[in-house]
């Protein structure tokens, strides 16, 4: 967000811009030879005077080195002076380029390699021309500087988690530091975070190693919940014998089922314990 003062100078910047067009007696002479030359040579250089713009572009007029009315012309027909006007077209559409892949060192000493993308347009021509040499380019290079400065205060779990949040600080950045180039940052996006190899196979150990884990541990509450139910059901079977018996005849019941030519039936251990106590 920007300051009142900020504000304040970037306004009267704009106001001087706008109203520096005042020229001296020398540029007035100049002037009116280029009218009286255009009035002389009429109508063949009629044609040379009107030029056209497009729906999504505006002309940025130099008279004598000067911006011509304070503002851009466009769209649709314009009139240039001969001989002393001068005008630059500039495209007011949405731009895409993508930041190059930044080799970054994190706040945890770790280095990645960031790549993404900005979406941005031009909503002051004037600017756009008047106050850098390449917007484009002031753009782009500003975007890879200000990725690597915002990437480089992060930790390498807050940049894999939160590129949402990443990408809305560094568009409201660059949005502000363009601002007076004349440049709207639309959009920012990080399109790809790469790790080095060994960070990688680390990574997947940590992440298989947890997996493990959680996996014994979860066996391990299994058994735990089993031994509980098979001790309550021997409970239940001590309390009637009779259960016991039938708790045979269903495993009977289950085991000629499954169509087995050998059926190991077990022997009740109530009848095995009177064999026992008979043999002493």
């Amino acid at each position: 967000m920007n300051n009142p003062g900020t504000q304040k100078r970037d306004d009267n910047s704009q106001h001087l811009i706008e109203t520096e067009s005042g020229h001296g007696v020398c540029s007035w002479i100049i002037i009116g030879f280029s009218f009286f030359f255009l009035m002389i040579t009429f109508p063949f250089t009629i044609w040379f005077c009107f030029k056209i713009v497009k729906e999504y572009e505006r002309a940025v007029i130099f008279r004598l080195g000067r911006i011509s009315s304070g503002r851009a012309k466009g769209p649709g027909l314009f009139f240039v002076l001969p001989c002393t006007d001068t005008f630059v077209k500039v495209d007011l559409r949405t731009i895409s380029f993508d930041i190059p892949p930044q080799e970054i060192l994190t706040k945890d000493s770790v280095t990645i390699c960031v790549d993404g993308v900005v979406y941005f347009r031009i909503y002051n021509a004037i600017n756009s021309v008047a106050r850098v040499t390449n917007a484009y380019a002031a753009a782009r290079m500003l975007a890879q500087t200000m990725l690597r400065n915002v990437l480089g205060t992060k930790t390498l779990a807050q940049v894999l988690s939160d590129r949402e949040e990443i990408a809305n600080y560094l568009q409201s950045s660059l949005d502000e530091a363009s601002h007076e180039w004349g440049i709207k940052v639309e959009r920012v996006e990080l399109k790809d975070v790469k790790l080095p190899v060994q960070m990688q196979r680390a990574m997947a150990a940590e992440a298989e190693a947890t997996r493990e884990a959680k996996a014994k541990i979860i066996a391990a509450e299994g058994e735990m919940n089993a031994s509980r139910a098979l001790k309550e059901a021997s409970l239940v079977i001590t309390e009637s014998p009779a259960a016991l018996q039938l708790r045979y005849l269903q495993t009977l019941t289950t085991i000629a089922t499954e169509k087995n030519s050998t059926i190991v039936f077990p022997l009740p251990i109530d009848l095995l314990q009177g064999l026992m106590q008979k043999s002493k």
